[in-house]
Parts: C-alpha cells; sequence; structure tokens
C-alpha cells in the first residue's frame, strides 16, 4: 500500500472536510500502516506546526466521530509545504520531499486542473505514481478530453483516479450485490419487465455558503452530469465478468455510449430555483438573494431530465434523473417501478378500494436502506389486495464513502474510479441540454424553498 500521500491544495475545504476525516478512518480502523505520510502543498505561507493544527482543527469539527488517538496519530505525520500549485518547481520539490511514490491528490477547483495537470508534467512524477482527480471533471466536453490528454501524457490510464464519492456509497455499491448475487433479480431487470427508473437526490439544503462554486455551476453540472450518471451506469450496466477496474469501467462505459440525450427538451427536461421560503424550522432567503449569487446568471437550483438507453436490455423505458436544493425533505433513493401483471384476477382492486400498483423496488440512500413494494392478500378478505412493503435499512458502513475511496487510492485499486471514457461520455450526454438552457429553449421556473418541487403545466 502506497504511504506517501500529496495534496495539492492541502488547506482547501475538501482536505479539511473529506480528504483528512477519511484518512483518519482508515488510521483509526488500522487499514494504513503508520505513519501516513501525508504533504500538503499550498499558498499558505504555513510551517509544519501551523497546518498541523489548522489540521487539527478540521478533524475536530469534521471527523468527531473518530477517536481523538487516532486522530492525532494522523496529524503526527503531516507535512506542509508552501508552494503553487501551477510551478513545476514547487511541485517537484513536493514530491521529493515525499521520498516515496506518491499518490498525488488534486483537490484543487476545476479550473485549476489543467495548469496544475501540465506543471506536473513538467516536473516529472516517479514511475508507478498515481494522480487523483476531483469532479467536475472538466467544464465540458472539449475540457474534459483536453484534461484527459494531459493525463495521458503524465502517466498510463490505470493509474488515474477520478473520483466520485457516490460511486462508493453503501447503497450503490449493493446495487451489484442485489443484481448480481442473487438469482432472482437479474432475469426481471430489463425493459420486458421495467416500466421506468427514477434516479432522485432531493435536499432540504440550500445554498450553504456555496455561491464561489454553486453559482458557476448549478444543479445539472454539480449533481446530474456525475453523480446521478455514475448510479444510472451501475444500475443499467451489463453483468461484469469481474469486479475489477477494468471490467467496471467497460460495463458503465458501454451504457453511457447507448444514452440518448433528451429529444424534446421542453418536454424532458426541467430547470427550476427557489424563491423563499421556510424548510423545517429554517428560513431560506430568494436563491438570487444569497451571498456572492449573481441573479442574471440564471443558475438553476433544480434539475431534471429523462433519458432513454439505446440497448437490448433497455429499450424504450425512461430514465429520469433529478436534483434540488431547498426542497421540503431529503429524498435519497433509485427508484425501479415493475411493469403490471399481464393480467390480474383480483377484480375488486385493492382493500382500500383503490387501483392496483405494480411492484417498486427502492434502493435508499443515506439512511442505507431497500424497500420492496408489493401486492398481498388482504388480511380482511383474501380476495382484495393489500400493498405492503418489505424493508430492510442497511448497517451503516465501517468507512464514509470517502474514506472507502481512500482505501482504495492508497491500495493502488480503481475499482470505484471513473474512466476517460466514461467522463467524455457524461458530458456527450448533457450538452445538447445546457446548449438548449443557455438559448433559453426551456424557461427556468420557480419553486418556493420548502415546497415538492417546481409545478409543470
Amino acid at each position: 500500500m502506497t504511504r506517501a500521500f500529496l495534496v495539492l491544495g492541502g488547506t482547501g475545504d475538501l482536505t479539511g472536510r473529506l480528504l483528512l476525516p477519511g484518512l483518519a478512518e482508515l488510521v483509526d480502523a488500522g487499514i494504513v500502516a503508520e505513519p501516513l505520510e501525508v504533504l500538503a502543498l499550498s499558498q499558505e505561507n504555513w510551517s509544519d506546526d501551523e497546518y498541523r493544527a489548522w489540521a487539527r482543527e478540521r478533524l475536530a469539527e469534521h471527523a468527531a466521530h473518530v477517536p481523538e488517538a487516532s486522530r492525532e496519530r494522523l496529524v503526527a505525520g503531516l507535512g506542509y509545504r508552501h508552494g503553487d500549485v501551477t510551478v513545476a518547481a514547487d511541485l517537484r520539490a513536493g514530491i521529493e520531499r515525499t521520498g516515496g511514490i506518491p499518490v498525488i491528490y488534486l483537490a484543487l477547483p476545476n479550473t485549476v486542473f489543467l495548469p496544475a495537470l501540465e506543471a506536473l508534467t513538467e516536473a516529472g512524477v516517479p514511475e508507478g505514481a498515481v494522480v487523483a482527480v476531483e469532479k467536475p471533471f472538466g467544464r465540458n466536453l472539449a475540457d474534459a478530453r483536453a484534461l484527459n490528454a494531459v493525463l495521458h501524457r503524465l502517466v498510463p490510464e490505470e493509474r488515474v483516479f477520478r473520483t466520485d464519492h457516490f460511486l462508493a456509497m453503501q447503497t450503490v455499491l449493493n446495487i451489484l450485490g442485489l443484481r448480481f448475487a442473487n438469482r432472482m433479480f437479474e432475469p426481471v431487470w430489463n425493459a420486458q419487465h421495467v416500466e421506468r427508473v427514477d434516479i432522485v437526490f432531493d435536499e432540504t439544503l440550500g445554498l450553504e455558503g456555496r455561491a464561489g462554486y454553486y453559482d458557476t455551476a448549478g444543479a445539472l453540472k454539480d449533481m446530474l452530469q456525475n453523480h446521478l450518471l455514475q448510479m444510472l451506469a451501475v444500475v443499467a450496466m451489463e453483468p461484469p465478468a469481474a469486479l475489477d477496474a477494468r471490467s467496471l469501467a467497460a460495463r458503465k462505459a458501454d451504457v453511457l455510449r447507448a444514452v440518448r440525450s433528451p429529444e424534446d427538451m421542453g418536454r424532458d427536461t426541467v430547470r427550476a430555483r427557489y424563491t423563499a421560503g421556510r424548510v423545517g424550522d429554517r428560513e431560506l432567503p430568494d436563491y438570487t438573494a444569497e451571498d456572492g449569487v449573481e441573479p442574471d446568471r440564471g443558475t438553476e437550483t433544480y434539475a431534471e431530465y429523462t433519458v432513454g438507453i439505446d440497448n437490448w436490455r433497455w429499450a424504450g423505458v425512461p430514465f429520469r434523473l433529478r436534483s434540488g436544493k431547498a426542497l421540503g425533505a431529503d429524498r435519497h433513493e433509485i427508484v425501479l417501478r415493475f411493469r403490471p401483471v399481464p393480467h390480474l384476477a383480483f377484480e375488486q382492486g385493492t382493500a382500500a378500494g383503490g387501483q392496483v400498483e405494480p411492484d417498486v423496488l427502492r434502493l435508499r440512500l443515506d439512511p442505507d436502506g431497500i424497500g420492496l413494494e408489493l401486492n398481498l392478500n388482504g388480511a380482511g378478505d383474501p380476495f382484495e389486495l393489500e400493498r405492503r412493503s418489505l424493508e430492510v435499512e442497511l448497517p451503516p458502513a465501517r468507512l464514509s464513502a470517502y474514506g472507502l475511496l481512500l482505501h482504495e487510492l492508497l491500495a493502488g485499486e480503481a475499482a470505484l474510479s471513473i474512466s476517460d471514457v466514461e467522463a467524455e461520455q457524461s458530458w456527450r450526454i448533457v450538452e445538447p441540454i445546457l446548449a438548449a438552457w443557455a438559448a433559453d429553449e426551456v424557461p427556468l421556473l420557480e419553486y418556493p424553498a420548502g415546497s415538492e418541487g417546481p409545478a409543470r403545466g
């Protein structure tokens, strides 16, 4: 397992909120050999001790679930170097200080990826080094291709780790076990039996001070271009020969190549942003009144689109992806709605007098769980049906999603990484939507904070 970890942008929010807590989990679980050497490189003119003090504060805030003794063991191995991530000499000095074959993690804003990678290419990296890049991978298809070209000059594709923490979520990983380790599901996992698939990530959170990033990205780029398309790929892919990086990447890429962008943008896509309202016990202002927001930019806080997959398994099945902020309830789930039975002998319908609904499988994220909604014989009249839901709540995973990603990264495994083809295909899918929205072919709707989202006529 690699022990040298070089973080470019080591004083940023991503490092303090996710990377350091994830590494602390690995130390606490005894997964990494101690001491784990972590060198942060950033523009603050700090000493090692000043950086350790900063890291200690971040860990106390974001890794309170990790015992203090384990956090301190991580802090003891932290080092810091002042430098510019776009200057080859500074990067070369950082790499030399690690003294080993490093994992180089770009915990940087998206706009800095390309100059940082070009500087790394000039600096040179040790044989066997791994380069990790955060999402969003590029700002458009051309940008993603340019980043891939620079990365491939720097290290082989198998030494690139494009992170998406949704792939490490317990329920997303459980799709693999549910489908490929249970004979009862895979035979009905196709267009013959599945009517539609919804992939939903609704949040009650508002902007939460992230205008600097979010107002230039919006819900489509922040969630639907990457996270939710990755979930679609896992749900819809063909069975892999093995659960290794190459097999999983190939099967996911096949799905994304087959995804057809929305044909009717006005019908198949929705964009909206929240206005003032109440979410739980919080009063939220209009999105355009949030600090750092430029109202004329027209950034959406709710995005939805429906696509088809042009292959044998899924032809004709709509896949709807949606995500929004400041909604009335958190809803994080993948929903497979099955087709009705070909003939229903229960003429009376349900015990409540309603129509018989088809079976529904819900895969829930945060908290993780699985629900299967079925029709069963009624308790009062056996010739009437009652709707029942079989529920299981999954126990918490030992590691957080970032902890698991970092474990894979340090171990040199790339099964949870996004391939170059996937990164480019994801942009290929959403670019027509972005173009239609930029041209105002789809109206920017509004919805009150705390509501169910935009009303559609």
